[in-house]
């Protein structure tokens, strides 16, 4: 198999993944936009761009949320746009800064800068777009700006970024073995890599108590 084979290879199992998880994953974090779902699709789609780079993270964004508007999406075309928006001010910008610094650092910080560029982008987006596809007031939408969509993309951010930094370097090193990629000349030691699987994982806890206190749940 050649690399341009692999790659595409790699890329149609990432799609199809993506769509998988968008399927089986989607939950409201913020009561007051229970209309926001969350999935973990960014997190596959990052590490696509991980990967292979920041274009590949748009495509396979783009490619997943077309499926979606043609399969279950009830947003059509301004849902498209909004998810690939979405998605790609994180993961783009994630992947543009790993491929700079492709280091677990890089990594932290390249998901760190997607998360604050994800949530100033679709805060933004939201003022202009929420009106026409939900019927709502501008004036509403404002209102709900600061106290509902501005931490459902920080949670959503936090979110992602734990997911990703915990399941990275598992499949990385599954498509090394099978020799879809080639081995990595990162210079990480094991004990980087325990240290950021500890504070992935507190930041990935303490997001989902974050959301459960919201609800009310706990």
């Amino acid at each position: 198999m050649n690399e341009k084979t692999k790659k595409i290879t790699i890329i149609g199992m990432l799609c199809a993944v993506s769509y998988l998880v968008m399927m089986v994953g989607r939950v409201p974090l913020v009561p007051a936009v229970s209309f926001l779902k969350y999935d973990p699709k960014d997190v596959i789609i990052v590490i696509g761009g991980f990967i292979f780079g920041p274009m590949v993270s748009f495509l396979i964004s783009l490619i997943v949320s077309v499926v979606e508007m043609l399969s279950v999406s009830e947003t059509g075309i301004i849902g498209l746009i909004m998810n690939v928006i979405a998605t790609c001010s994180f993961a783009c910008i994630a992947a543009f800064v790993y491929k700079k610094k492709h280091t677990m650092s890089g990594a932290i910080l390249g998901l760190g800068l997607g998360i604050i560029c994800m949530t100033a982008v679709m805060l933004l987006w939201n003022y202009f777009i929420t009106p026409i596809y939900m019927g709502y007031p501008r004036e509403a939408v404002v209102e709900l700006l600061l106290p509902a969509f501005l931490p459902f993309n920080l949670i959503k951010g936090g979110i992602n970024l734990g997911i990703t930094l915990l399941v990275y370097k598992p499949i990385v090193t599954a498509l090394r073995k099978a020799h879809l990629i080639h081995e990595s000349e990162n210079t990480d030691k094991k004990s980087t890599y325990i240290g950021t699987i500890v504070v992935s994982s507190f930041i990935l806890v303490s997001c989902i108590l974050f959301v459960l206190v919201m609800k009310g749940t706990i």
